[in-house]
């Protein structure tokens, strides 16, 4: 099918960069493949020959140059045109695509995003924004990765994104936010956390976008005191690697106990459906990867060591974002508020993340 006939389908299309997958370009495509059958409309980009798919709503563009694992994403970019994460955000400004896919490194795909995709207005720094998979209880938490630094008005932004998302895709209509600290108190933590819980504070009440809920620990994480946590990418990232883990490791060690012995084989065949259950509901691959926030066009960002079925949900993820307007809806929630930066930006502020 051709771009221009996806295009004027009812449905977005999503851009999906094929390399950068622990597992190779064909299990991203084997990905695609499972979205598309669940009604997703796809762009591929990557090596075509390991691509191999000719199904109705599925475009392949040959783009056998990666540069996910570049040690320098803004160099790689720049040099890079050709490569496949650039042609992928590239077909966003073009208006071939309406969200993209990147199975490749954060920083890669954030690089071509902001070159290629642009800031939204008035944005001072994208996030990645991802729902933990905590079992009826689900909150997001941002920034997960894209900003090791930040500053209180970059918070702040994080903020609104949050409650803008989870209204989008949960359809609540006052979500909680609560700003990640070593206390609950309103004089806990650093000067960044001081000053940016009395901007929310001071926010909430005028906006009416979101209830703010004050300082959480790192347990009020997984107690469903909110529904939108917030902190700077590099303690979301680890907070964020930490639960999978554990999460993963409780999953590995009921499994053991339940192989330990015959007695336990039988009690772990009566609780299989059960533990199955549990299992896919904290799996991250079930998520789809986070949302990438802030710029002109959606994008999501699933992990690369994900299999197929997490690249499938990621791609109907991204749809999911784009048919809801989640990038407009993100924006009007900022100006409505008043937290859309006005003032020119500074040199710092029009610059890359640090942590490109």
């Amino acid at each position: 099918m051709s771009a221009s006939s996806l295009r004027d389908s009812e449905r977005p299309v999503v851009a999906v960069d094929c390399n950068g997958s622990d597992l190779g370009p064909a299990e991203v495509a084997a990905g695609a493949r499972l979205a598309v059958e669940q009604g997703a409309r796809v762009i591929l980009f990557g090596p075509a020959e390991e691509l191999g798919t000719t199904e109705d709503h599925v475009e392949v563009v040959h783009a056998p140059v990666s540069i996910a694992k570049s040690p320098d994403p803004v160099r790689a970019v720049r040099a890079h045109p050709e490569a496949s994460v650039v042609q992928c955000a590239r077909s966003l400004s073009e208006d071939r695509a309406q969200a993209f896919v990147c199975a490749g490194a954060t920083g890669v795909a954030l690089a071509a995003g902001l070159f290629h995709i642009k800031r939204a207005r008035g944005i001072y720094r994208p996030a990645l924004a991802l729902t933990l998979p905590v079992p009826g209880q689900p909150v997001t938490l941002l920034d997960v990765g894209a900003n090791t630094e930040a500053r209180r008005e970059h918070l702040v932004q994080f903020a609104f994104m949050g409650a803008a998302l989870v209204g989008a895709v949960f359809s609540s209509s006052k979500p909680r936010v609560g700003l990640l600290s070593n206390g609950r108190e309103d004089t806990r933590g650093s000067q960044l956390i001081l000053e940016t819980h009395s901007q929310l504070a001071e926010l909430q009440s005028a906006a009416g976008a979101f209830e703010f809920v004050g300082n959480l620990e790192g347990d009020d994480l997984l107690s469903g005191t909110a529904d939108v946590v917030v902190t700077d990418g590099l303690t979301g990232n680890i907070a964020l690697k930490l639960i999978e883990a554990v999460s993963q490791t409780v999953i590995g060690a009921v499994r053991d106990a339940a192989m330990s012995s015959t007695r336990a084989k039988l009690g772990g065949a009566l609780l299989r459906p059960a533990l199955r259950s549990f299992a896919t509901q904290i799996d991250p691959e079930a998520q789809g990867g986070a949302y990438l926030l802030g710029l002109r066009g959606l994008g999501v960002i699933p992990h690369g060591r994900f299999t197929r079925q997490g690249f499938s949900q990621a791609i109907l993820r991204a749809q999911r974002g784009a048919q809801a307007q989640l990038t407009a809806h993100t924006n009007q929630a900022l100006a409505d508020a008043g937290a859309l930066r006005t003032a020119p930006a500074s040199a710092k502020d029009a610059s890359l993340p640090a942590n490109l």
